[in-house]
């Protein structure tokens, strides 16, 4: 049996798909943004802020090192930037099933355009940094992910369906 591991740009529902992922297939959700925040003491922001996105993304290569060595089956959910290293995404792969939700950049901007704990997003302009990241990173996620959905025109419902009915819990994808 394999983890399943959900990837893809902030706001594209990780969090709130594994939440209800975990439920449907019966396992523990990990959300690797919510383990650092924990283990680390401070939230991501605060991690942003006073020691820089370089050392967040060597905390979450880490995390990923030694998840790979602990033997449960769980949903994780993965911070959006967490795929750009070539390594991580050899871990992703290496750890379970992974699945890509993608999404329109349009739709990231309607769901965030008001939360303010996003730290790549505090700019002046965040449509056209959020169509820039996603432009940087739609290539990565696409070579990390065993599964593509298309989240943009689906309900909760759906976007479980589509998962559920490509993963094989007992370990293919």
């Amino acid at each position: 049996m394999k983890n399943v591991i959900l990837i893809g740009f902030m706001g594209c529902g990780k969090t709130t798909v594994g939440i209800r992922l975990s439920y449907r297939i019966r396992r523990v959700l990990e959300d690797t943004d919510k383990r650092i925040e924990k283990e680390q003491g401070i939230t991501i922001s605060e991690i942003f802020a006073q020691k820089g996105e370089a050392y967040f993304r060597d905390l979450e290569t880490d995390l990923l090192r030694r998840l790979s060595k602990e033997n449960y089956q769980r949903v994780i959910s993965t911070g959006g930037g967490l795929p750009m290293r070539e390594e991580n995404r050899t871990l992703l792969r290496q750890i379970g099933t992974v699945v890509y939700l993608r999404i329109k950049p349009e739709t990231v901007y309607q769901r965030l355009q008001n939360d303010t704990t996003r730290p790549l997003l505090q700019c002046e302009d965040p449509l056209g940094r959020i169509r820039e990241l996603m432009e940087q990173r739609a290539p990565l996620y696409e070579e990390a992910a065993h599964i593509i959905v298309d989240v943009d025109d689906l309900d909760m419902e759906q976007v479980l369906e589509r998962i559920t009915e490509q993963i094989d819990l007992g370990g293919n994808a």
